[in-house]
Order: structure tokens, then C-alpha cells, then sequence
């Protein structure tokens, strides 16, 4: 799918097109969280680099921190 498509005039393609930059920025952010904590960074740096607050950042990936995935 070209950018094109994505912002033709068929709502289906587009809100494809959505969806899978949805899917691809979630896993880039856990991606760079497991990365991030990996290094040593607080949840506060994290948080702070994504832009919310530390028990947002913390209740979206913590769990996945604990567990160990990505």
C-alpha cells in the first residue's frame, strides 16, 4: 500500500493504513521501552520521553518489563 492509497478516497484502505501504523508504533515504543529500562532508565526518563506521566508509562509496559517481554 502506497501513501497514495492510504489517503484515497476508499475508507477501508485508509483505515487499514491506520491501523497498521497503529500496530507498528506500538511495538517501536515497547521495543524502545525494553530498551530503554535495559540501560538503566527510570520509569520517570521513559515516561518523560514518551510524554506522560510515570504511572501511565509504568501501567502500559510494566508488565512487560516484569515478564520480560517485548
Amino acid at each position: 500500500m502506497d501513501l497514495k492509497e492510504a489517503t484515497g478516497d476508499d475508507p477501508e484502505v485508509g483505515l487499514r493504513a491506520v491501523r497498521a501504523l497503529r500496530e507498528l508504533a506500538d511495538r517501536l515504543e515497547r521495543l524502545q521501552v525494553e530498551r530503554a529500562r535495559s540501560l538503566g532508565w527510570s520509569w520517570q526518563q521513559v515516561a518523560d520521553a514518551l510524554g506522560v506521566s510515570r504511572q501511565a508509562a509504568h501501567k502500559k509496559h510494566g508488565e512487560n518489563a516484569r515478564q520480560g517481554k517485548g
